[in-house]
C-alpha cells in the first residue's frame, strides 16, 4: 500500500499515540457540546495547531459520536502554491499516530467524472505532500468515529464557481450514501483580537444563515475572512443538497485565548451542518 506519511505528526499535534489520545480526549471531554436534535451531515472546524485550536474544534467533533458513515468527505484549503486548481492525495491511505485510513479511490474517480461534466476540471494527485489543514482533521475523526474511509479535497482555487461546482458533484455521486462532511477552515488571521472578532462574527453569521455565497463575498466584501472559505462554501453547498438545512455555530475563540497575546490573533470557529425535519420546506 502507498502509505502518506504524517509531516506533522510531533509538531502540529503529538507525535505518539499515546499522548495524542491523551490530547485528544481532553480537548473532547471538556467541550460540553449541544449536540442538534436532527440529522448530522458534517462540521466546520479549525485546523491550526491543536494548542491552539483543538479546544474549538472539539465541540465540533463531539457532534459526530456515535455515527458509522460509509465515508467521510474532508475538504480543505492547499496553502503551497500549485498549478492545479483541486487536489487529492496520490496516496492509497494517510497515516497518524492512531493508524492508517484508506482512501476511497473509487470515490476519487466518481468525483473526478462529475467534476468534469459540471466544471470541466477534476482533481489532481499530490504526492507526499505537506498540507496540515486536511490531515490535523484526521486524528479527531479516528478517535470519535474510529475505522472510516476518506475522501480528501485541497482547493488551491476557492472562487464561488470551483466552490459550488465541488459542492454540487459531491452531492451527484453522494446522494443515498451515508456520509459526513468536514470543512476545514481557520477564520481571520492576525488582526488585533477587537477587529478580528468583527470580521470572524460576520463571516460566523454568513456561515449560520447557511449562505455559501455569503461566506464567498465575506472576503471579497472586506466584512470577513476564511482560509477556507471555498472549502465551508463546498460542503454548504453539498449538504444542501443532499438535505441538510440548518447550521449551528458551537464555539468561537482566537489564538489570543491560548498566548494571551491579543494583538495579533487568529480567529477559529467550529459549527454543525444538520437536518431538522421541522423546518424543512
Amino acid at each position: 500500500m502507498n502509505i502518506r506519511p504524517s509531516p506533522i505528526a510531533g509538531s502540529w499535534y503529538p507525535g505518539q499515540a499515546n499522548a495524542l489520545t491523551r490530547d485528544l480526549d481532553r480537548y473532547l471531554n471538556q467541550a460540553e457540546t449541544a449536540v442538534p436534535n436532527g440529522k448530522i451531515w458534517g462540521v466546520v472546524v479549525p485546523h491550526a495547531g491543536y494548542r491552539y485550536s483543538g479546544a474549538v474544534a472539539a465541540y465540533g467533533f463531539n457532534c459526530l459520536r456515535g455515527l458509522q458513515p460509509d465515508l467521510v468527505v474532508v475538504v480543505s484549503p492547499l496553502h503551497s502554491a500549485h498549478r492545479a486548481a483541486l487536489l487529492t492525495t496520490a496516496h492509497d491511505a494517510y497515516e497518524t499516530p492512531l493508524g492508517l485510513l484508506p482512501v476511497e479511490k473509487t470515490a476519487v474517480s466518481q468525483l473526478n467524472e462529475a467534476l468534469h461534466q459540471r466544471i470541466g476540471t477534476v482533481l489532481t494527485p499530490i504526492a507526499h505532500d505537506r498540507e496540515h489543514a486536511l490531515e490535523i482533521e484526521l486524528p479527531f475523526l479516528q478517535r470519535i468515529l474510529g475505522q472510516f474511509r476518506l475522501l480528501p479535497i485541497m482547493m488551491r482555487q476557492q472562487n464561488k464557481q470551483m466552490a459550488q461546482g465541488v459542492g454540487l458533484a459531491l452531492a451527484d455521486i453522494l446522494r443515498g450514501r451515508s456520509v459526513l462532511f468536514i470543512a476545514s477552515s481557520d477564520l481571520s488571521h492576525f488582526y488585533p483580537h477587537r477587529q478580528a472578532k468583527n470580521l470572524d462574527d460576520e463571516l460566523l453569521r454568513r456561515l449560520s444563515a447557511f449562505d455559501p455565497d455569503g461566506v464567498i463575498d465575506a472576503e471579497d466584501e472586506g466584512v470577513g475572512y476564511a482560509c477556507g472559505r471555498g472549502a465551508i462554501a463546498a460542503v454548504l453547498w453539498a449538504a444542501r443538497e443532499l438535505g441538510a438545512n440548518q447550521v449551528s455555530i458551537l464555539r468561537q475563540a482566537t489564538s489570543g485565548d491560548v498566548t494571551g497575546d491579543f494583538s495579533a490573533v487568529v480567529g477559529y470557529g467550529t459549527a454543525v451542518i444538520w437536518e431538522s425535519a421541522l423546518n424543512k420546506q
